[in-house]
Parts: structure tokens; sequence; C-alpha cells
């Protein structure tokens, strides 16, 4: 496969706050080495690509906090080919300045979008699935999506409901014309799409080509799509950063699923599954690591656990610790500052992040 015209956009803007202590905004998730594998999540999500996509190809979208992070971990990019947000304005303007830089360099470019922060177990069928995906949008003017298949009644994920007979899909090579997207629902709802079987998880993975998309923003999000073309001459010069500075503002703050991928009628969805997780919370790292007899999922090397059942620990190695008598609970320490939460109240953590903040300002967050 001539893989010249390919590119992928990924995003690593966000700040994680739901991973605090461990991900902080100095240094959010997407930096960490949360699997304890020896490699970040924005390492591991180009590790995955790197075959299928030439390096010079992958553009990297941050916070200009995070410049210097994201090219200490990817030395192989260019400054360049690491677009600086300053202000955080969801997918849908990070995808349109991707674009035009994009235009400047390959206007025949297929894209993939992905998140930086998600873990993938099947490694060999998620390449199978890309390349099936960048194959489809090169022969088709359409927007495609990856839905994985839920196996359990998620109320964190939003939803894909499928058009077409549910019951010949073959998970990984189905490509099915989206009916409807449904955002975060509740427990009674996802239990009937999972009983249903025509709604898939909405992994927030995309692939279409340059043209294709840039029509969709030009139709529905034009005010986004206009302050870009304004730009136009300036992406990939010295120009384009302070351009970028008078732009952003100005821009909307809206998601690419609200923007142009819920109101298109062009979207497919590739029926998927490949161990995929968007590791949103400490619960579902949990769900994913090993664990000892006891069931608990243990990260240092100095933890002494008695009675102590289904808890997520993670604590740094220097640090000793004694815990006894805990179920269902996740203990964290980063930076002296320690974490102890009941799974079931992990929602809770952000409003934690905000009252250390106002209490205690910015240091601990």
């Amino acid at each position: 496969m001539d893989n010249k015209n390919n590119f992928c956009v990924i995003m690593a803007g966000g700040i994680g706050s739901r991973f605090w202590p461990l991900s902080k905004t100095k240094k959010p998730k997407q930096f960490l080495d949360i699997l304890g594998t020896g490699k970040t999540l924005l390492q591991q999500t180009y590790e995955r690509i790197k075959d299928i996509i030439p390096y010079e190809n992958v553009l990297v979208v941050t916070s200009e906090d995070y410049g210097d992070l994201v090219l200490k971990q990817l030395p192989m990019l260019k400054p360049e080919q690491v677009l600086l947000e300053p202000l955080r304005r969801n997918t849908a303007p990070c995808i349109a300045y991707a674009n035009y830089k994009i235009k400047e360099l390959n206007p025949d470019a297929k894209i993939m979008v992905a998140p930086s922060d998600h873990l993938i177990l099947k490694e060999n069928d998620f390449v199978e699935v890309v390349k099936k995906g960048l194959e489809f949008v090169s022969q088709s003017d359409c927007l495609l999506t990856l839905g994985i298949q839920p196996s359990r009644p998620e109320t964190g994920y939003g939803y894909i409901q499928i058009n077409g007979d549910k019951s010949a899909i073959e998970l990984n090579s189905s490509f099915r014309k989206v009916k409807t997207f449904t955002e975060k629902p509740d427990l009674k709802m996802a239990e009937l799409f999972l009983e249903s079987g025509d709604f898939f998880w909405n992994s927030g993975m995309f692939f279409w080509s340059l043209k294709t998309i840039m029509q969709e923003y030009e139709k529905f999000l034009p005010e986004v799509d206009n302050l870009f073309k304004s730009g136009a001459g300036v992406y990939n010069t010295d120009e384009e950063s302070r351009f970028i500075a008078q732009a952003y503002p100005n821009c909307r703050n809206i998601s690419i699923d609200y923007g142009i991928m819920e109101k298109a009628d062009n979207v497919y969805v590739l029926c998927s599954d490949f161990g995929w997780s968007d590791l949103g919370t400490w619960g579902s790292l949990y769900d994913k690591l090993e664990k000892n007899r006891e069931n608990n999922s243990v990260i240092g090397k100095n933890v002494f656990a008695y009675d102590t059942t289904n808890c997520l620990i993670n604590l740094p190695d220097e640090k000793l610790a004694v815990i006894q008598g805990l179920n269902d609970y996740i203990v964290v320490e980063s930076d002296n500052i320690l974490l102890i939460c009941k799974k079931q109240d992990e929602q809770k953590i952000k409003q934690f992040v905000n009252d250390v903040k106002l209490e205690k300002g910015d240091e601990y967050i």
C-alpha cells in the first residue's frame, strides 16, 4: 500500500483531571507511562501507526504548554509537526487547524484522527482496521468512525447505532451507515443498547479524505472553517503561530461529533473489536490491569496489603505502604499528594480537584 498520502492527526491536548493526582496540569496522562509498559500513552499511540503512516505525515495537536513534552517523547517529529493551541477549544477547531496545515502539504491526503490516551490490547487487529479505514476513505466521499463492540452497559461512552442487518456483522470488516449518535446514556438505556445488538461504542477515532472533511466543515461549521481559511499561506511558515494566537480566541468551542458527525449524512462506521478502552477513569484502568490473588492491581515495589481486596493501588517505588482492611478503593500517591477514594465514587475526583484548587491554589493541580 502506497502510504505517502496517509496522514495521522494525534490529539494530545487534554489535562486528564480524572487521573489526578498522577495526571496533573504540568504533565497530563497522555505523557505518562500509566500502564507500566515503559512507554507513555502518547508514545504507544505513535508506535501503533508508525508502519502505516510515514513519520513526516504525523501531526500532534496539543496545548502550547506541552509542545516540548511532545518533542521530547517523539523526537522523530519536527517542531512544525506539533500544532500548539493557545486555548482549549475542543476537537472541531483542532481538526480544522490540522486540515489547513495538511492542505498546504498534500491536498490528496487521507487522514486518520486519533486520541493520544487510549488503550488498545489487540494491536495487530487494530493495524488491520486502520488499513481498511484508510482504504475505505480513499475510495469514497464518506466520513468513517470506528465503533467498538460493547462488552457491558457502559454509561461513560457515546454510542453509534448502525443501519442494516445486525446479525451479518463481521467484526473488523463490516462497514455500516450510521443511523444515530447518542451521547452518554443512563444505565437503563445502556442496557437496552447492549441488548439490541445494533449499537457500538464511539471510539473517537475517525478517517476521511482531506477533500471530504473540508467540504463538511464548509457545510456545517462555516464560521470555524472561515476562521482557519483566513490563514491560507501562513501555515508551515514563521507567521503560523502569530496567526493561531489571534484566531483561537475567536473560535467556537465545539466537538467534531456535535459539529459535523451528528449532522452529516455520509457517515459510516467500521464495526470493530481490538481490545479498546478510552482509559477515562481509574476504574477503566483497573479493569485492564493485571490483578493478584486478592484482585488488587498494585503498582509500587513496597506495598504490604492485608485484608485488602479489589483495589487499585499506585504508589512510587520508594514509598513503603501498609494497607489494611480496604475493599474496592483507589489508592494513589504522586508528588506528595495522596488520594484514597472508593472506586464507586471516582466521578467525585473532579470535584476533589476543584476543592483543592480553591483551597490550595494551582500547586497541587
